[in-house]
């Protein structure tokens, strides 16, 4: 398996690597990230984060999520959704007010 990095850009958090595939909530923590989980089913939007990387598109599930807390925002992802298959950089998500 290839090993990926996670950049957290935006915070002071350290970049963390992982196997090809592994889901990012079973191994994000408030000590090594700055992503917040509620459920971690995909359905709460508390992991919105906005991704920088190649990864495969959104589940039409995660979609449906996504228009509702992040509408139009091509980079928005659910981080406890997101299949790790490259190195990727994380931020924060924020949205328009």
């Amino acid at each position: 398996m290839n090993k990926l990095f996670i950049n957290f850009t935006e915070s002071n958090y350290q970049a963390i690597s992982l196997e090809s595939h592994e889901k990012l909530s079973e191994h994000l923590t408030i000590q090594n990230s700055p992503v917040l989980f509620g459920c971690r089913t995909g359905i709460c939007g508390t992991c919105l984060v906005i991704v920088e990387g190649d990864i495969p598109p959104a589940s039409e599930e995660e979609k449906e999520i996504l228009e509702i807390f992040a509408p139009g925002n091509k980079q928005a992802r659910l981080a406890c959704q997101i299949d790790l298959t490259n190195d990727i950089e994380i931020k924060s998500y924020v949205g328009e007010k």
